[in-house]
């Protein structure tokens, strides 16, 4: 695992990445409660999503690990949940299940992209303002919720 993960190159150590490790999941388990409780707004029963919850969060993570060689922890992005559950269900009235399966073409689209690299094609043409100008937008957005 040492050679695999090129501890020696990146300065570290059995005993920092298994720190590194918990102190990630502390981090990040609040998604396990709060995840579902947003999905269940929309009409989803809770204990399936807090299910797809946890395993779409080990399988991401377990991929970036052993794929991607990078120590990344992959969870659902609670802010699309939220658009999903109070926006699309409850203010323009699709089902629960329709939104999934919208998320699922836009998935589906988006791995597309990214193995025609035309999704890394747009990312380049992009001027580096409107990249650095998008967390700002995000943060202002979720600020407004507060």
């Amino acid at each position: 695992m040492r050679r695999y993960f090129d501890f020696e190159r990146h300065g570290t150590t059995y005993r920092k990445e298994t720190l590194a490790g918990i102190t990630t999941f502390m981090t990040m388990a609040y998604i396990i409660i709060v995840n579902p409780a947003i999905l269940e707004a929309a009409g989803m029963p809770k204990g399936p999503s807090m299910v797809a919850t946890i395993l779409s969060a080990a399988f991401g993570t377990v991929v970036m690990g052993l794929y991607a060689r990078r120590p990344f922890a992959i969870a659902p992005y609670m802010g699309e949940n939220a658009f999903i559950a109070f926006t699309v269900v409850k203010v323009m009235g699709y089902t629960w299940q329709a939104a999934l399966g919208a998320v699922f073409v836009a998935g589906v689209l988006f791995t597309v992209l990214t193995v025609l690299k035309v999704r890394s094609w747009l990312a380049e043409a992009l001027p580096i303002s409107s990249s650095s100008v998008s967390p700002w937008g995000s943060a202002c957005s979720l600020r407004s919720l507060v």
